[in-house]
């Protein structure tokens, strides 16, 4: 459904580290530099990060999550202990088990260093 997931840093440098530090614990090289961008670029999408080019501060989005696909409960652990070394805030309940509509997820959720939340997501087996 989605070619590429896009949002907003006022730093791109902290940005880059920071992701690369945090996707790295999914097996996800690190970003490819395209001038005021960065790409991250894998056989399932791309998830980018990107100063606006309107020259205003980002802004993360009210009510937006961005979930990263993890393939097991250690992964998103590793993954949330990587973006909160990095300088991700820990938000919401610790990484665990919930129940959702389709099953039992493991879930984290961060605060990226411009504010955005991110999510790792591995659905746990029936």
């Amino acid at each position: 459904m989605f070619s590429h997931v896009m949002i907003g840093t006022n730093d791109l440098d902290k940005a880059k580290a920071f992701y690369d530090k945090l996707l790295g614990t999914l097996e996800v090289r690190p970003a490819k530099v395209d001038g005021h961008r960065i790409f991250y670029i894998t056989k399932t999408g791309v998830f980018s990060v990107s100063k606006p080019i309107n020259g205003e501060p980002a802004t993360c989005a009210n009510g937006g999550t961005i979930g990263f696909a993890c393939n097991s409960p250690e992964q998103v652990d590793q993954w949330h202990a990587a973006g909160v070394a990095a300088g991700g805030t820990s938000i919401e309940d610790p990484p665990g088990v919930r129940q959702g509509p389709g099953g039992k997820l493991y879930l984290a959720y961060l605060r990226d260093l411009d504010g955005n939340k991110i999510c790792a997501m591995h659905r746990m087996p029936a």
